[in-house]
């Protein structure tokens, strides 16, 4: 039996990288995993690679609309919802004095937006005792040059992480924010130069206590554990997995 048999999960942009990885992870534990993403290509591919029965549903979560095809994606499976992870989204270099409108309106969209509005339009589906976990960074406790707006996007997500544990607590929803450190995902190594992706690992590694960047796995086994009974007295927290990188 695993830690979430015969529960429903939802992964928001579950194509790859930390997405893919807790999916993975959820339906190894014994799952049925939705996971979203906007290419169908790449859903079908991940929804074979994770297995267990795992259902891809189009879905961008900066277009807000799009959200409802996963309503109803799981509004048909007919078990409601059990975990929630709001992984979807990303950001880009660029320091204050560059920002553009455009810049500023995609990361909050993709990181506020979809993280608001994804929780939202599921809390019809959330069984009692669901546990959502919002995916955080360690860049909204530091000053990073030339990563303020996405810094700033994680902290309004980790401000509403406390606001919904608060309104859901009386239906016994449990809502934490989960903070990785630097992971080697293809998110994290597209922000690289073509050529330079190696340099920005190692970089990102000496910042971090135990000089290593993380496997997407060690941050899918920290989703297990917040979406399981083992983290049943847990809500309205910020748990750090990153290495030591934001804690000394």
């Amino acid at each position: 039996m695993g830690v979430v048999q015969d529960k429903v999960a939802l992964v928001t942009g579950g194509t790859s990288g930390i997405g893919l990885a807790a999916a993975s992870r959820l339906a190894q534990e014994g799952a049925h995993v939705f996971i979203t993403g906007r290419s169908p290509q790449r859903l079908d591919e991940a929804a074979a690679q994770i297995g267990h029965g795992a259902t891809g549903v189009v879905s961008d979560v900066s277009n807000f609309a799009d959200i409802d095809a996963v309503v109803d994606a799981i509004q048909s499976h007919g078990h409601g919802l059990d975990v929630v992870f709001t992984n979807a989204g990303g950001g880009e270099f660029g320091t204050i004095a560059d920002v553009t409108l455009e810049n500023y309106l995609d990361t909050f969209n993709r990181n506020v937006g979809g993280t608001l509005f994804t929780v939202q339009k599921v809390l019809p589906l959330l069984n009692r005792g669901a546990s959502v976990i919002l995916a955080g960074s360690t860049a909204a406790s530091k000053g990073t040059p030339a990563f303020g707006l996405y810094a700033a996007s994680k902290a309004a997500v980790r401000s509403l992480g406390r606001t919904m544990a608060v309104e859901l607590a009386d239906r016994g929803i449990r809502v934490n924010t989960l903070v990785p450190g630097p992971v080697e995902t293809p998110g994290l190594v597209g922000l690289a130069p073509a050529g330079g992706e190696s340099a920005l690992l190692a970089q990102m590694a000496e910042g971090v206590v135990m000089k290593r960047v993380a496997d997407p796995s060690e941050i899918a086994a920290t989703v297990a554990f917040l979406a399981s009974d083992a983290s049943s007295f847990m809500t309205g927290s910020e748990l750090f997995v990153d290495g030591g990188e934001a804690q000394v």
